[in-house]
C-alpha cells in the first residue's frame, strides 16, 4: 500500500478521530504520512491556542488530547526525515512559487510516490501547480 501525504488539517482529523467519508476512503487505500512542517504547524496550533482554522475554536481539553497524540504520534503515521529530500525541497522552492512548507509537501509526496492530500479549505494553487508540474497526484479532501 502506498502512502498519502496528509496536510496538517487532515492529520488533525485523523488524530482526533474525526475522519470524514473522504478521508476514510483515502485511508482505505493509502497509509498516512505527513511532513515535518505540517506536523510542526499542527503542534504550534495546539500549543499557542490562538484563533485559526486548525485548533483555534477547540476547547483546551480537546487541544490537550490532540497534543498528547502529537507527542506520542502513532508509528503508523510516517514522517519522512528532511534529510531524505532537503536538496529536492530547495530545487522545488527555487523553480516554483511555493513556500518551504509547500516545497516539502511536494517533495515528500514525490519521495513516497504517493498523492499529496489537502483539506479543501486549505487548497493552495501554488502547491497544486508545483505538484502537477512534477507529475504528482494532488487531491483535495472534504471534511
Amino acid at each position: 500500500m502506498t502512502h498519502a501525504v496528509l496536510d496538517d488539517h487532515l492529520l488533525r482529523d485523523l488524530l482526533a478521530n474525526d475522519v470524514g467519508v473522504d478521508l476514510q476512503h483515502l485511508l482505505s487505500t493509502h497509509e498516512p504520512a505527513t511532513t515535518n512542517l505540517y506536523y510542526l504547524r499542527l503542534c504550534k496550533s495546539v500549543v499557542e491556542a490562538r484563533g485559526g482554522k486548525l485548533t483555534g475554536g477547540w476547547s483546551a481539553e480537546r487541544r490537550q488530547a490532540l497534543g498528547r497524540s502529537l507527542v506520542d504520534l502513532p508509528q503508523s503515521i510516517l514522517i519522512v526525515p528532511l534529510r531524505a529530500f532537503t536538496f529536492r525541497i530547495a530545487q522545488l522552492a527555487g523553480a516554483h512559487r511555493v513556500s518551504t512548507l509547500g516545497a516539502e509537501a511536494v517533495a515528500a509526496a514525490e519521495h513516497l510516490s504517493g498523492p499529496l492530500c489537502v483539506w479543501t479549505g486549505d487548497d493552495s494553487p501554488g502547491i497544486r501547480a508545483c505538484a502537477e508540474a512534477n507529475g504528482l497526484a494532488y487531491r483535495t479532501v472534504a471534511r
